[in-house]
């Protein structure tokens, strides 16, 4: 499905998806260069290589991850529990930035790290019940462009929403999205580079 813009905000573009709210900016000013952020979070970010729990058995994810946050601001999925890292200074300013380009607040982010063509991440919603019932999840790419599928989960008319995050990207998930729809990224047949993907988060929204 090749999506259309059918709404615009100051900063951002509404995708036409049915029953979604996704808003999205090809390119957006993070005060330096995507590619060079990519590349300092590469390099100093302590990732982590987590176990997920997959119909009752352990597999290890196929990127790894980072979680940052404000004091207290724990997150859990798929029998992982993250205890918040504290705020490095480029992650304070991104996140300044983000909310003025999104209109939202974030307390926390979740960082992804592909680290080449091999790595992906699995269908899923971000439903868990730290997020709230509407969450909101802001997604920045940085580095190799990976394209980002939305699936509806009870509408098999709906075809899949296939979108290239590039370097610098900013995609919002507002509404009934995560109630309606999963989203992953697949494996890619050539190679390609690392790419990490920020996606803030508001814990403990109502």
């Amino acid at each position: 499905m090749t999506f259309n813009l059918f709404e615009t905000a100051p900063n951002l573009e509404r995708l036409k998806i049915e029953d979604a709210e996704v808003w999205f900016a090809r390119a957006v000013d993070l005060g330096a260069r995507s590619e060079d952020l990519a590349e300092e979070f590469v390099r100093m970010t302590p990732w982590r290589h987590e176990a997920v729990t997959i119909y009752g058995k352990k597999v290890l994810q196929p990127r790894l991850i980072a979680w940052y946050g404000d004091p207290g601001q724990r997150y859990s999925y798929s029998g992982i529990a993250l205890e918040p890292l504290p705020w490095t200074t480029t992650l304070l300013d991104i996140r300044e930035r983000v909310q003025s380009l999104s209109g939202e607040t974030f307390n926390s982010v979740l960082l992804n790290y592909y680290r080449d063509q091999r790595d992906s991440m699995g269908f899923h919603s971000d439903d868990e019940k730290e997020l709230g019932p509407t969450p909101i999840i802001a997604s920045l790419s940085l580095g190799a462009t990976r394209t980002f599928i939305l699936k509806h989960k009870t509408r098999p008319e709906l075809k899949p929403v296939r979108l290239a995050l590039s370097s610098g990207s900013l995609l919002v998930m507002k509404g009934q999205t995560q109630a309606k729809w999963k989203h992953g990224i697949d494996k890619e047949t050539k190679p390609c580079g690392p790419r990490v993907n920020l996606t803030f988060r508001r814990i403990g929204a109502k």
